[in-house]
């Protein structure tokens, strides 16, 4: 599944409700992946989910980020779908990454590998906010 991690991403949200949510990252020390994950139109529909052992693993350790929290995706054994010629949004909240780390792999860790999420080689920020695009 291709993958483009988005570095400066059109996003309209209100200035109190991201300084909210950014105070609230630092605070707990959180990892958080916006996910954009778009069916081209023509396809089928697409169903997706998250496994609950989904993780960030740290390449320069064996550190492995735990999800905490998903937003707009269901959980396994569930599925979400999504429609063709339709993006859909999602948020994943992981826990926090070791302060020696640079850069990441998102892996889910499922019994169906071929359909499961994997994003390579995520280059860390200064905010652990990050805008992922997948078709």
């Amino acid at each position: 599944m291709p993958t483009t991690v988005v570095t400066k991403p059109k996003v309209d949200i209100a200035e109190k409700l991201l300084a909210d949510m950014q105070s609230q990252v630092h605070e707990s020390g959180q990892v958080v992946l916006h996910i954009l994950y778009a069916v081209p139109p023509g396809f089928h529909s697409s169903y997706i989910r998250i496994w609950p052992t989904s993780f960030l693993i740290d390449k320069g350790s064996s550190h492995r980020s735990e999800l905490v929290h998903a937003e707009n995706i269901t959980y396994y054994p569930d599925w979400y779908e999504c429609l063709p010629g339709h993006t859909c949004f999602f948020t994943l909240i992981f826990s926090g990454l070791p302060r020696s780390c640079t850069a990441f792999d998102f892996i889910e860790e499922c019994t169906n590998q071929s359909g499961a999420f994997a994003v390579y080689d995520i280059v860390r920020n200064e905010s652990d906010v990050y805008y992922l695009r997948m078709t």
